[in-house]
């Protein structure tokens, strides 16, 4: 008995040593943080910058250590959740539904634009002087499109160019829908299609994707104009991987709710991708683009085919 006693501090030793080995490769340690992915619809050293403020707050506000990540595509953001590489995404709108249908990834907070926007439209552009004044001119022309996963700058601007039998010429994928205005812009093509937003209503100020360029090129609003629309697509969400633990989801969204409040989360948030803030959402908020997809006979094969 008085060996046991004499035992008694070491084994609690090794069962408090062990529990914590056990911690420290549990998500959200130092070991293993949880991983942040951004859709790479901006410039990845714009989204790197403000990205590191975003997980400084988190860790002081939910005690989980964090990195974060931008792939080169759209569709590598999904992927990343099939290999376990991604936890929390800023995704947009179709590849979360991709991520939903082959991962079970959740919709938790959708963004918020300019006039408390739930929702965006894309739109196809063109130079004043392209002499195209409607959608049935770009027939034959060429045109840019950012990515073949991106919702409002490429798979419902095709479809309503499909709707309307307009075919372009040539085509390209810019990856990024400063890169499509940029191109429209020095005639490297045509027409364009790029994300919508109205202006500013107090200042007439230009929101959509034309504002990406605007210290390169400030007379981007008179040489470059809109010519149709496509129908209206929820916001982009922040998704969760399907697995992880209910309490975790539920202390970062509330953290990441917190963050977009304070001045600085603000202007970090509309510095990465010119947005207002962000409201809790669920998938079924999804479900009305399901139905426009499938209706235009859209699915995520025929994506998938294009890159």
């Amino acid at each position: 008995m008085k060996y046991l006693i004499y035992l008694l501090p070491l084994l609690i030793f090794i069962v408090v040593s062990s529990v914590r080995e056990l911690n420290e490769g549990a998500l959200g340690t130092r070991s293993n943080p949880v991983k942040i992915y951004f859709t790479p619809s901006v410039d990845a050293k714009r989204i790197s910058f403000n990205a590191k403020e975003l997980t400084d707050f988190l860790e002081k506000e939910t005690g989980y250590y964090y990195i974060t990540a931008v792939p080169a595509s759209f569709v590598a953001v999904v992927e990343a959740f099939g290999s376990g590489k991604a936890d929390i995404a800023s995704i947009n709108t179709f590849s979360y539904l991709m991520a939903n249908y082959k991962y079970g990834t959740e919709a938790r907070l959708r963004i918020v634009r300019d006039g408390d926007e739930t929702s965006y439209r894309g739109q196809i552009i063109t130079r004043v002087d392209s002499g195209i004044d409607n959608l049935s001119e770009i027939d034959g022309r060429k045109m840019a499109y950012v990515d073949p996963s991106s919702t409002s700058g490429y798979i419902l601007p095709k479809a309503l160019l499909d709707r309307n039998d307009i075919h372009p010429g040539e085509t390209a994928f810019a990856m990024r829908h400063d890169n499509v205005v940029t191109m429209v812009y020095q005639k490297q093509v045509d027409a364009g299609a790029t994300y919508s937003a109205p202006p500013d209503p107090e200042t007439g100020e230009i929101l959509d994707a034309r504002m990406r360029v605007l210290k390169q090129f400030p007379d981007v609003a008179e040489k470059i104009k809109i010519i149709g629309y496509t129908e209206r697509i929820p916001n982009d969400p922040w998704v969760f991987r399907k697995d992880m633990p209910e309490k975790m989801k539920d202390k970062i969204v509330e953290a990441i709710l917190k963050y977009v409040k304070t001045p600085a989360g603000a202007k970090a948030l509309y510095d990465i991708y010119d947005i207002r803030g962000l409201i809790k959402t669920v998938d079924s908020d999804y479900d009305g683009l399901r139905a426009l997809l499938k209706k235009e006979n859209i699915s995520f094969e025929k994506i998938l085919k294009k890159k």
